[in-house]
């Protein structure tokens, strides 16, 4: 059976203090020359407000092309001599909710299955996305998934403010769209006009999901929740990636 390529860029993460899990997340596959790298959130690698530090995530990899039921964790550390070994991104206003670890080729399981963005499935701001597109999120909400493939799924999505244009100064643009704990470092994309990029992977990478967005006045007894979403800039992954 094909196996459609954008569910081969997710990957599953978890992240461990020692042999203790304590979350998981969603992450996806960018390359950048011969270098591999899993993307995530920031907040996954590290958050102070709610006292999550773990040192080392383990993502989840497809081993056998002839048989998506099999897979294996792939275990990463998150420091060496006390250093922190993943790279953030942080502008003008502060820290980017997106963070990138290169990962070791030589290590992987030869047999490895995935498929990764490249700089050529990234979006120019200046290339111009109509407020209402339809993206997807590809990711692992509350940790949902095929759990006998070992597949993420995707949510429905639409450009929610003026892409290109900082969200109140800062750098992620809004998606509408029905997501949970466990999505953050999820890829936003949307369908590649033919041509535009190589067709193994026929899709734009927009932005990297990071959390909802609610707002402080919300009524929790009597207002819903906006359903809106936070999406950083994936142009961010060009400096994150750089040698």
């Amino acid at each position: 059976m094909m196996i459609e390529p954008i569910l081969l860029t997710a990957t599953r993460v978890a992240t461990f203090d020692g042999e203790l899990m304590l979350t998981g997340a969603s992450g996806f596959f960018f390359a950048r020359d011969e270098r591999l790298f899993v993307v995530t959130s920031r907040h996954v690698m590290i958050d102070k407000p709610s006292k999550h530090f773990p040192d080392r995530i383990e993502i989840e990899l497809h081993t056998d092309a002839d048989n998506l039921a099999k897979s294996t964790g792939f275990s990463m550390p998150l420091y060496r001599a006390r250093k922190s070994v993943w790279r953030q991104g942080k502008d003008g206003t502060g820290e980017i909710d997106v963070a990138v670890l290169e990962i070791e080729r030589a290590v992987l399981p030869k047999t490895a299955l995935y498929r990764a963005f490249t700089p050529a499935h990234l979006l120019a701001l200046d290339e111009g996305v109509e407020v209402g597109s339809s993206l997807l999120v590809v990711g692992f909400p509350l940790g949902f998934h095929d759990t006998l493939h070992h597949m993420p799924v995707v949510r429905q999505a639409v450009v929610a403010s003026s892409f290109g244009l900082r969200f109140q100064g800062q750098g992620y643009f809004l998606t509408d769209a029905r997501t949970h704990r466990g999505t953050s470092g999820a890829p936003v994309v949307m369908r590649a006009a033919p041509g535009q990029v190589p067709d193994e992977l026929p899709w734009r990478l927009l932005g990297v999901h990071s959390a909802r967005l609610d707002v402080g006045s919300r009524d929790l007894a009597v207002d819903e929740a906006l359903g809106l979403n936070c999406a950083w800039y994936a142009d961010i992954l060009m400096k994150l990636t750089e040698a």
